[in-house]
């Protein structure tokens, strides 16, 4: 297990960066990860973090599908939140482990 810094907090995340303990998780963090990956948060971005964030810790699987099915968002506004990978770029600014989903 690896460790970040962000916002003055250390973090655990694996080797590909992404959280191991979404306890340690903060917006102030959120901020700093999305600079790190090209991504300026807006109202949008919480609100899919938000969603994300409490369906990983309902246990529920994370998918594509799940976001078009959220009420939240969109598919399409979705990956223009989040450009390349957009549930890679998601999950880890939201501090939550790469879903299984994702290769």
């Amino acid at each position: 297990m690896s460790q970040k810094t962000y916002a003055g907090i250390t973090v655990d995340v694996n080797e590909e960066g992404y959280f191991t303990n979404s306890s340690q998780w903060s917006k102030e963090i959120a901020l700093e990860i999305a600079k790190e990956e090209g991504v300026v948060l807006t109202d949008q971005h919480y609100a899919i973090m938000e969603f994300l964030r409490n369906r990983f810790k309902s246990g529920e699987p994370l998918s594509i599908r799940s976001i078009n099915h959220s009420n939240v968002i969109d598919v399409k506004t979705f990956y223009q939140l989040f450009p390349g990978a957009p549930l890679k770029k998601a999950t880890k600014i939201a501090g939550i482990p790469k879903p299984a989903s994702c290769i």
